[in-house]
């Protein structure tokens, strides 16, 4: 059989029949790989024939009701959608020490508890290190969970069709490799087969495969960008490793909403569910400290209260300085610029540093009020307004313009025993909230939301 060979990038899985230092697909330098390229033998033909279905009408189509199976882990449930779908393939990716392991040997517990079948592929660790690894997490206690160490792709699809599991776990797809490709495993070629190859399989055979992937430097999954495309459902694991919480978050959902999060705990019994963030996130708000305010959040059908921090000093470098954490620099800069111009807090000569407590990142334009506010009284060293939220997004006219789900804001800022909450007029003309609980205190511009908020403190 005649082998030739090809120079595949190892970002995008462009190829090229000579060297390049930059990808023309997606101007990457140096990551131009020499890969033997090798036509598919006659048996993974053979093979691919065994998945092929036939072309039927779309009237003739019966749809059933679609089923999920329950993980037992309801943050998780929440993430996919309600559950897992039955032939359904998840790509779950984030740091190393993060916890996607960990997090998949107890959806195996939890599954096997319920009367499922798993199979657990640790291609990185032995079947003892996974069993001392399930053993601390108190899991693999009964139950039909099967464990094998493994990497050829050939044997893997043996095993699954000689046990039929109802979930599959591939830990991970960088060391999968297929007999028949002859570059070495985690290159384009490999991984991009493999998970094709694993696709197939679940979509004919019904069986729901979890594929925990790498991640680059940059913190996307390692390998080709199509790898994404190929798959149902791609999970990011958020946080930094040596912090106790992490952030379940869907990127890409073909059976629910992508903007759901799910919230843990790191602990030694493995993680644990969050089911209250708000609370956690805000029990170690400091009091009676400028610039500090909260602010809410919404990822999903879930709403969020985050403690905004800012701290503003004088600059002794000539060159004022902007720094943040969890929140956009760009939007940061659009809001000093506001600050400075709409209000005339000389803000030029100050080092300003902007934190979201607790790990979170921000992207929703409800948080801009917050921000503003926090950063006006840091540096007037007043402190704001106790008790009290910031809802509304900051327009360049100084303007404070309305957002969306506000009721779902403030009952949560309710319910951890909020006194106010101011929000932009526009919502408050068109808000039928009747509770008593909570005072709520409609503004249409930064500069009369300083007033309140400082002037009161």
């Amino acid at each position: 059989m005649k082998t030739k060979t090809v120079f595949s990038c190892q970002n995008c899985g462009y190829q090229s029949p000579k060297w390049l230092g930059r990808c023309p697909d997606c101007n990457s330098w140096n990551s131009f790989v020499e890969e033997d390229y090798t036509a598919p033998s006659a048996k993974y033909k053979e093979r691919k024939a065994l998945y092929k279905d036939e072309p039927v009408l779309l009237k003739d189509v019966e749809v059933k009701e679609e089923s999920r199976l329950k993980t037992g882990i309801l943050e998780l449930d929440r993430v996919l959608g309600g559950g897992i779908i039955e032939g359904c393939v998840v790509l779950i990716g984030g740091d190393p020490g993060i916890g996607k392991s960990t997090v998949s040997l107890q959806v195996s517990n939890q599954l096997t508890g319920q009367g499922y079948t798993v199979l657990y592929v640790s291609g990185e660790e032995s079947v003892a290190q996974t069993k001392l690894r399930a053993k601390r997490l108190g899991a693999a206690k009964d139950g039909n969970l099967y464990i094998v160490n493994q990497t050829d792709l050939s044997l893997i699809i043996e095993y699954i069709k000689k046990i039929n599991p109802d979930v599959v776990i591939i830990d991970s797809i960088q060391v999968i490799f297929e007999p028949t490709i002859s570059s070495s495993p985690g290159s384009v070629s490999q991984v991009r087969e493999c998970a094709g190859i694993l696709t197939q399989l679940a979509k004919t055979t019904g069986t729901s495969i979890f594929i925990i992937g790498h991640v680059t430097k940059e913190g996307t999954i390692a390998g080709p960008r199509v790898l994404e495309h190929i798959v149902d459902t791609v999970l990011y694991f958020e946080g930094d490793r040596f912090s106790i919480y992490r952030i379940l978050r869907a990127v890409k959902n073909r059976f629910g909403s992508t903007n759901e999060i799910g919230v843990f705990e790191m602990s030694s019994e493995g993680l644990k569910e969050v089911k209250n963030p708000s609370e956690i996130f805000l029990s170690e708000k400091p009091r009676d400290v400028s610039g500090s305010v909260v602010v809410s959040i919404l990822e999903g059908s879930r709403p969020l209260l985050v403690e905004i921090q800012s701290l503003v000093s004088k600059s002794t470098f000539g060159y004022a300085r902007r720094r943040t954490q969890g929140f956009d620099y760009n939007r940061l800069s659009l809001l000093v610029a506001v600050l400075e111009k709409r209000i005339g807090l000389y803000l030029g000569a100050e080092d300003i540093f902007v934190n979201v407590a607790g790990g979170i990142k921000i992207e929703d334009p409800a948080a801009d009020l917050g921000v503003a506010i926090a950063i006006a009284s840091a540096f007037r060293d007043q402190i704001a307004l106790a008790d009290t939220l910031f809802l509304g997004e900051v327009g360049l006219a100084g303007e404070i313009r309305s957002i969306s789900q506000v009721i779902l804001r403030i009952n949560e800022a309710a319910k951890l025993g909020f006194k106010h909450c101011i929000l932009p007029r526009n919502n408050y003309k068109n808000l039928d909230y009747k509770k008593e609980d909570i005072e709520l205190i409609p503004v249409s511009t930064l500069k009369e939301t300083l007033d309140i908020a400082i002037a009161k403190a």
